[in-house]
């Protein structure tokens, strides 16, 4: 990965949950080592609101102002590819390194469910942050 920041992508069916979170915490609190985006297989028409809210209670972050549901054809090619854990075949794309977080979708369930997977990605984007750092 030379000079340039590699571009990560979190990948997930629908996209418009987990990966959205990702990419937007990505973006948020990673931006200095890797450039964020998510996609997926399916699109749903917008962001979960339950995901776009929350997001925006926990860290000011509106990601309806700057993200939408995206197929994995709509990215540029990435050099790090991140599944959320899609309990069926997960998407495939090239990639450098390739990892599965292997998080619940919290779709439909109470806010506190949203929280501790928001909080999961948290920690996982500044873990995935730290080991690209060093090996740029």
């Amino acid at each position: 990965m030379s000079g340039t920041k590699p571009k990560t992508a979190f990948i997930c069916v629908h996209n418009s949950c987990r990966s959205q979170i990702a990419e937007a915490l990505g973006r948020h609190l990673a931006a200095d080592v890797f450039e964020s985006y998510s996609a997926g297989t399916q699109t749903k028409e917008r962001i979960n609101p339950d995901a776009v809210r929350n997001t925006k209670q926990l860290y000011l972050i509106n990601m309806e102002a700057a993200q939408r549901p995206k197929l994995i054809e709509d990215i540029p090619p990435v050099d790090v590819i991140v599944t959320m854990g899609c309990n069926i075949e997960c998407p495939y794309l090239p990639s450098k390194h390739r990892e599965d977080w292997g998080l619940d979708d919290p779709t439909g369930k109470p806010d506190e469910e949203f929280i501790k997977v928001i909080e999961t990605i948290e920690t996982k984007i500044k873990d995935l942050r730290t080991r690209l750092s060093s090996s740029l």
